[in-house]
């Protein structure tokens, strides 16, 4: 999204200090605020939950709480999510937030690309997490840093009453939000956030949606406990026999300018696929530098 700048101009998105970065983000409640710094050591983003993750009536002392530990968290690599547009917990978070360094917010409940331009000045990751907002993403990513989905939100405001089945994949509707908001962000040019996997002790199955998470392109998935962040980079840290295979294709590639498809260990390689093993060894050197 855009701001002003000291001039009075827009200020592209970013331009003033980069999103906030790595493939493990992580869920705090603003009401814990001696969980604060464990959050910060465990993850590679911290979000400063001021909405679902806080009881109504605790949610003032969070925003106190917030305030009060701003002066050591770190702006690069903290987001605070504030409650959706149009609700007095809306305005009292963002009260909060004045005058605070932390320039990165997540918006519950994005449900048009208005909402986040009241955001000016801020950098904000949108959250589409409601029908309206999945219908809507297109037109959200086009003015947001980052597109989150959420799935349980999303299927209460259907009707339904639970957005996975028994054997704990997404049902259809989840699946097509999930692919919606990817879709969205991919051609705005923003990275995509996986939603939460709410179930603490099915380790193996956060690994396997992780794996599909990063394979498929998202950025990042987003934890509720510390435990799920290792499983997660795991899941994002490409493996060595991938990188050998993407270093086969991108070297073959560069040996042959101007071939526009090749055969490559018995499979035909073409533009879109040396694009796919680029990105991959980009990824790989990002996360070791």
């Amino acid at each position: 999204m855009t701001g002003p700048d000291a001039a009075g101009g827009p200020v592209p998105a970013g331009q003033d200090a980069p999103l906030p970065d790595g493939p493990a983000w992580l869920f705090c409640p603003a009401d814990r605020p001696e969980r604060f710094d464990k959050a910060a050591a465990a993850a590679d983003v911290v979000i400063l939950d001021l909405e679902d993750g806080v009881a109504p009536g605790a949610r003032p002392e969070a925003r106190r709480a917030l305030r009060h530990a701003a002066v050591r968290l770190d702006p690069a690599r903290t987001v605070v999510r504030i409650s959706p547009l149009g609700t007095p917990d809306h305005d009292a978070d963002r009260a909060a937030l004045r005058d605070l360094p932390l320039r990165t917010v997540m918006l519950a409940k994005t449900e048009s690309a208005a909402q986040v331009a009241t955001l000016s000045g801020l950098r904000v990751v949108a959250l589409c997490e409601t029908p309206a907002g999945v219908r809507e993403a297109a037109a959200i990513a086009e003015v947001s840093d980052a597109l989150m989905w959420g799935a349980e939100d999303l299927i209460a405001g259907l009707g339904g009453s639970s957005s996975r089945r028994p054997d704990g994949r997404y049902r259809d509707v989840a699946r097509h939000a999930r692919a919606v908001a990817l879709i969205a962000a991919g051609a705005a040019g923003i990275p995509a956030l996986d939603s939460v996997y709410l179930d603490l002790d099915d380790l193996d199955g956060l690994a396997a949606e992780a794996t599909d998470a990063v394979e498929s392109g998202f950025a990042a998935k987003v934890c509720v406990h510390p435990r799920q962040v290792p499983v997660v980079r795991r899941a994002f840290a490409p493996t060595a026999q991938q990188l050998e295979a993407a270093r086969r294709i991108v070297e073959a590639a560069g040996s042959r300018p101007g071939v526009g498809v090749f055969a490559l260990d018995g499979r035909m390689v073409d533009e879109p696929l040396i694009r796919q093993a680029r990105r991959l060894l980009s990824r790989a050197a990002s996360s070791t530098g």
